[in-house]
């Protein structure tokens, strides 16, 4: 399975210099180390329910992210602490609603898979498997009738890829021009079968060939390629000729949730991902022959383990939901 996380790459590389570069690796390592942070927090008991990391795939989030103009939003499924981050909600709000605080983004009630921060573009975060694809579909919808140039990046994995509701998305995205890309996070296992023994079809971005959408296999290791597929997707979208849909080639070290464990790949397949394709370590090395020095690198990790520590920190000091909560925003006849 190792080798094939890489899909074909286009020509030459979209960034705007080391500025960029430096910024795609600050938040990606700020995923990485947020992540690892979370993870050891559920091992103490301090994260409850459903726990789904985001470790190995922070490419995609962070380079899509570069290509989300003022007003576009991003909406995902349950592996979504890494969009959430990458979207600008507060790592400490982040860390709080995991642990179930009243300082959470959701004020302590929706937890790792259920978060919202309309305020940087966030929609969630939805537990029930493909079910923000529709729900995707209709903020397109909104855009467009609206006219406010928006495009929407709706997220959702390999497993997703075969849920019904997706396909009645899609027809209706394209029938109707909407402004969506549609960004398949294939880590090749969904919840824990290969995409070889689930799909008849596995290259997910033919999946909309019968609807006339355009699609792409894209390299989810390299934050660069994502981000240059991004940026001409999200034209695609905007421009009016309908949606877009990437398959971002990628791949998760760790469980499917922190349940999970992960049985049935061999340790060596993870190890030799981790070693040949980690995005992190790639673009460190790529900066480093640019010119980047070591020590500018350990800053930032530095830096970016004093941000999960302080978030940390808040989340622990932060008081559970009063029990009032409960009862408030919530539908009543």
């Amino acid at each position: 399975m190792a080798g094939k996380t890489a899909a074909k790459k286009p020509e030459g590389r979209n960034s705007g210099g080391d500025a960029d570069l430096l910024a795609f690796y600050r938040d990606m390592l700020l995923i990485r180390r947020f992540e690892e942070r979370a993870g050891q927090l559920y091992g103490m008991g301090l994260i409850g329910g459903f726990c789904h990391l985001y470790i190995g795939q922070e490419a995609i989030a962070v380079g899509v992210e570069h290509a989300r103009a003022k007003g576009d939003q991003v909406i995902t499924a349950y592996r979504d602490h890494g969009h959430m981050l990458a979207a600008g909600m507060d790592p400490r709000g982040v860390m709080a609603e995991l642990t179930g605080r009243a300082g959470g983004s959701s004020r302590g009630k929706g937890g790792s898979m259920h978060m919202f921060s309309p305020e940087t573009g966030f929609y969630g975060g939805h537990g029930i498997v493909g079910a923000q694809v529709s729900l995707g579909t209709g903020l397109a919808l909104a855009n467009r009738n609206m006219g406010n140039g928006a495009v929407t990046f709706c997220y959702f994995g390999d497993g997703a890829a075969n849920q019904g509701q997706v396909y009645e998305s899609f027809n209706m995205a394209e029938l109707w021009r909407l402004p969506i890309v549609f960004v398949i996070e294939n880590n090749q296992y969904a919840m824990g079968t290969s995409i070889e023994r689930a799909s008849a079809e596995t290259h997910l971005y033919k999946r909309g060939a019968s609807f006339l959408i355009p699609g792409e296999e894209v390299d989810g290791m390299d934050v660069e390629i994502v981000a240059a597929a991004a940026k001409k997707a999200a034209a695609h979208a905007r421009s009016g000729t309908g949606p877009y849909i990437l398959e971002m080639k990628t791949y998760r070290y760790r469980g499917h949730s922190m349940s999970d464990p992960a049985k049935y790949r061999t340790r060596e397949e993870v190890d030799e991902v981790r070693k040949t394709r980690d995005p992190i370590d790639h673009l460190a090395e790529h900066l480093e022959k640019q010119g980047v020095r070591e020590d500018a690198l350990k800053i930032i990790d530095a830096e970016v383990k004093a941000i999960v520590a302080e978030a940390v920190e808040f989340a622990k000091a932060s008081p559970e939901p009063d029990p009032r909560e409960l009862y408030t925003d919530v539908y009543g006849a």
